[in-house]
């Protein structure tokens, strides 16, 4: 089984978490910092402190707020010092201490004992472990890099794939004049978050950029200006970019629903074949416009297939009826033919 993913105490304070309103402090525990975290929730519960740890689990950062620092107040030396000592015996990989209130004396000489990371910020608890959660969701999050195109369409993020060579770059670059936004060409890294959402962004190296063959690379921000690019967007559709194969039965309809694998979520995905002649560019955003409509609801192909339908159902029943009215003047009035 291969190892769980995990980022390191020291590298989660060189990521300067203040940047994004988090401030951390280390006060203990240097030695400690090469511990891996490896789940983004954390654990709240000062019931370590008096010895009850069923309920603690290894790699998740320990939240110490007002109400621990306060029970650990109350103690006397000797008692503190032995629940610090039982608590930080514990797999877990850090302390954060919230609320910017002094450690105890007693748990800066444990962590220090224990080599374990005691961090200090100034935030309450409530925000802190908020801020904490979204750092780690976005650092521990599964990730995967694809060989694609991804664009802002009116709001849909949309990923274009297929062969090297098919025309994805130059669909892009169409969309991109018809005022649709670049978010990555070429290399496009995704990175799952939650259950149900895939955020695909661009390499800082190549962001921005676009190669186009028989042109070379070009940078669309300075062609077309900032409001061409994005830096990451949800995926929310699939279009796969195939050669038009003559022999190959094509959708005609659109009443079945077809989806792609993206780090086990399954986007919905529409199969484009590309032939001299069709404009890709128009139909990749008619379709991003037709799965927005599909969204709120409206599912144009099915609703055509129930009107028909209907239609068929009513001309059977006029049939149906019509043909018991020509039976019932073959009668004669006393019942016999």
């Amino acid at each position: 089984m291969p190892p769980a993913p995990g980022v390191s105490v020291g590298a989660l304070l060189r990521s300067r978490p203040e940047a994004v309103g988090l401030p951390l402090e280390l006060v203990a525990g240097a030695e400690g910092l090469d511990r891996l975290i490896t789940s983004p929730h954390v654990q709240k519960t000062g019931l370590a402190l008096a010895g009850f740890h069923e309920y603690l689990k290894p790699g998740r950062m320990l939240i110490f707020g007002e109400s621990e620092v306060r029970y650990l107040e109350s103690l006397k030396p000797d008692a503190r010092a032995a629940s610090m000592r039982l608590a930080l015996t514990l797999d877990f990989p850090c302390i954060l201490l919230t609320g910017g209130f002094t450690p105890p004396a007693e748990l800066v000489v444990e962590a220090e004992r224990a080599k374990l990371p005691l961090l200090k910020t100034s935030l309450v608890t409530p925000a802190a472990i908020a801020k904490v959660t979204s750092i780690l969701e976005d650092t521990l999050a599964e990730r995967t890099i694809l060989h694609a195109v991804l664009m802002d369409i009116l709001g849909l993020g949309v990923l274009i794939v297929g062969e090297s060579g098919i025309g994805k770059s130059e669909c892009a670059l169409d969309l991109i004049v018809r005022g649709h936004r670049l978010v990555a060409d070429d290399t496009v890294e995704i990175r799952r978050r939650g259950e149900t959402i895939a955020i695909g962004t661009c390499p800082e190296l190549t962001r921005h950029h676009m190669e186009l063959r028989g042109l070379g690379v070009i940078n669309v921000k300075d062609l077309f200006g900032i409001a061409s690019t994005r830096s990451s967007k949800r995926v929310e559709l699939v279009v796969q970019l195939e050669r038009w194969d003559p022999a190959h039965e094509y959708e005609r309809l659109g009443l079945d629903d077809h989806s792609y694998d993206v780090l086990g979520l399954r986007v919905p995905l529409i199969r484009m074949p590309v032939a001299p002649g069709r404009n890709i560019a128009i139909l990749v955003e008619v379709a991003a416009r037709n799965q927005l409509l599909r969204a709120r609801g409206h599912h144009a192909a099915r609703a055509l297939a129930d009107r028909l339908e209907q239609k068929l159902r009513a001309s059977g029943l006029r049939a149906a009826a019509g043909g018991e009215d020509e039976e019932d003047e073959e009668l004669e009035p006393g019942g016999s033919r």
